[in-house]
């Protein structure tokens, strides 16, 4: 299909305009494919802003970039109004560095962090490594700080970590925050999986479950707010909590910001709110009561009405 000049002139002055312009499905925040997700994991682990189009948005934009570019697929990138190429091109630029230096950014000296894998969780990755040979086990940590472990290939501009004997490979961003990191493998009520500690992690509200809160609320290691109104509260409440509404909010401004904070309203959603508010207030040991006041009733006390 041909395309018309109106829409040359609009793409021209989109790609011209801004540094880096990624046509992808979907958006930053949620890719709409993996090879979409893919390339904006790498740009961001270098940038933090750039443009991006989603394609599946608009039918023109869709169609024509194709013809544009001259490249039959997506996403296609854009860098400085030059256009680069798809997923598989950013992919190789990455890995040997070219991105950075299309992109105008250093490629700095990354500092090997120190990981510590545990005993447990060194046999398992070595178990799975026997099943993928010739790969990495490669570790991520995204700037908001969810953690990925995979296997994939190695690359010149990786940073690699030695870690109980296993070689911990990383992109550059998730080495700048995975100093300290302990990495295990344990067995809980929910089965065996990896369970990851990193102290360069922001404070975060903790998710849980009303049997846990049943214990720490009769040791007196918690204080637990009800965030619900106080006709809720007629209906049906947990011993030992404190309803927000009648105690105040300078009584909880007033307790220590250390203070082991268990929100909990029906079913979740507003103690979740406001547990984020504490966070954001200064509070570092912050909870919310997973699946609320209902919740409670089903799995520790049946005698608290439900509505």
């Amino acid at each position: 299909m041909s395309i018309s000049p109106e829409f040359r002139t609009r793409m021209d002055e989109l790609v011209q305009n801004n540094n880096v312009v990624l046509f992808m499905k979907g958006n930053r925040r949620m890719p709409q494919c993996g090879f979409s997700a893919k390339v904006v994991g790498m740009l961001d682990s270098i940038l933090d802003d750039y443009q991006t189009v989603d394609v599946l948005s608009d039918h023109e934009v869709r169609t024509g970039m194709k013809d544009y570019s001259e490249w039959p697929t997506f996403p296609q990138i854009y860098i400085k109004g030059e256009f680069m190429g798809g997923c598989d091109i950013v992919t190789e630029m990455h890995g040997s560095g070219e991105l950075h230096k299309a992109l105008g950014v250093e490629l700095k000296e990354i500092p090997v962090p120190t990981v510590t894998v545990t005993d447990a969780a060194a046999k398992t990755f070595r178990e799975a490594l026997a099943d993928a040979p010739g790969m990495s086990l490669r570790f991520t940590v995204t700037k908001s700080f969810q953690h990925g472990l995979d296997f994939g290939a190695k690359s010149p501009v990786d940073v690699v970590a030695m870690a109980n004997g296993l070689e911990l490979v990383m992109d550059r961003g998730s080495a700048e925050r995975a100093e300290g990191v302990v990495i295990d493998f344990v067995t809980g009520p929910k089965g065996q999986g990896f369970k990851i500690d990193n102290p360069n992690a922001p404070a975060s509200v903790k998710q849980i479950g009303p049997q846990e809160v049943a214990a720490m609320l009769q040791a007196g290691a918690i204080t637990l707010v009800d965030v619900r109104t106080q006709a809720e509260w007629t209906t049906a409440h947990i011993e030992g909590a404190k309803l927000l509404a009648k105690e105040g909010d300078a009584w909880l401004a007033a307790l220590p910001k250390n203070s082991a904070l268990v929100f909990t309203c029906h079913h979740g959603g507003r103690s979740q709110a406001a547990a984020e508010r504490a966070l954001a207030a200064g509070y570092t040991n912050v909870f919310n009561l997973a699946g609320g006041i209902d919740a409670w009733s089903t799995q520790v006390d049946n005698t608290v009405p439900r509505y």
